[in-house]
């Protein structure tokens, strides 16, 4: 494939990502990837142990992205009405009145989702994939911008809950942050409590900054022969023995989405390959691997092995 031209992106979406960076340190990709995913429109799944950044790197993009936000702490008790909302009696009026809960809002942080009951977890789908909730047969729309950035515990942790294919799903990208190396260990021993550094950081973005990103994400051209790519990687995922069903076509569509987004963070003005492999572990993994792969050592494996299978087009 020829090259694409080169234009930047936006000074204020470079100042989101060097603000991010500071915060988060020595996980760029990570960074990087977390940021083209909410440009995508996707929802964001930050998976890892305890005490790797997960919450403080949720907490950055919501102040630096400049949106309304909540924070749920998601626990075996909590119910999908803590969530939604919930309609209380108005005597004077007698009529129910919907009282709207933390869900309505431009950026929902679901702190540790997977210790929420499958009860519980169910409520968002409706909210990420229709970006409206239906209560007493009404459908209340969300904000827009609409994002779900959930943060979860490996599985095998005690008092956690699987989060069910479908929910996955609902997910663009899964990220992993992993244990800093020896030089930015150093420095965060030495710098103190990141989340400290947040509260002196001005959003670079505003809600409206986010919805024309988003517009300009879905301008980014996307040609015939890299479509092809695309869908010849997604027929090798069906292909394969050991991963399911493979990749559906919604999942494709997402694909082509984050690579957009990847391209329009990189400045280019067409997507290339290099931007389909740099997001394919984050938007493919999760739904490839099995449930007995899910949090093992070298989950991710199947989406590297799709790319070394298929050729990339020249």
């Amino acid at each position: 494939m020829s090259g694409a031209a080169t234009y930047g992106p936006p000074e204020a979406i470079a100042r989101a990502l060097a603000a991010l960076t500071s915060v988060i340190l020595g996980k760029p990709a990570q960074v990087r990837l977390c940021l083209a995913c909410l440009l995508a429109r996707g929802h964001l799944l930050i998976e890892d142990v305890p005490g790797v950044g997960k919450t403080t790197l949720a907490h950055a993009l919501a102040q630096i992205l400049g949106l309304q936000w909540q924070r749920v702490q998601f626990t075996s008790d909590l119910l999908p009405a803590d969530i939604i909302g919930v309609s209380v009696f108005d005597r004077a009026r007698q009529q129910f009145d919907f009282r709207r809960g933390p869900l309505f809002t431009q950026l929902l942080l679901a702190d540790e989702v997977n210790r929420a009951s499958p009860r519980t977890q169910s409520a968002l789908l409706e909210a990420m994939e229709e970006r409206q909730v239906s209560v007493d047969g009404h459908s209340w729309p969300l904000p827009q911008p609409f994002f779900v950035v959930a943060t979860q515990n490996p599985h095998e942790q005690l008092g956690t809950f699987a989060l069910p294919e479908s929910q996955l799903d609902r997910f663009l990208m899964r990220v992993t942050l992993g244990y800093p190396d020896a030089a930015h260990e150093r420095e965060l021993l030495r710098g103190g409590e990141r989340r400290e550094l947040l509260a002196a950081l001005p959003p670079a973005l505003s809600a409206g900054d986010v919805l024309e990103a988003q517009q300009a994400v879905r301008q980014v051209h996307v040609s015939d022969p890299l479509l092809d790519y695309v869908q010849a990687l997604i027929a090798a995922s069906r292909a394969g023995t050991n991963t399911g069903p493979g990749l559906s076509p919604r999942a494709g569509q997402g694909l082509i989405r984050a690579a957009q987004a990847a391209s329009y963070l990189a400045g280019r003005a067409a997507v290339l390959p290099e931007d389909v492999q740099q997001v394919l572990p984050a938007v493919a993994a999760h739904r490839l691997e099995s449930r007995e792969q899910t949090g093992a050592p070298g989950a991710g494996n199947d989406a590297v092995r799709l790319l070394q299978a298929v050729p990339v087009p020249v």
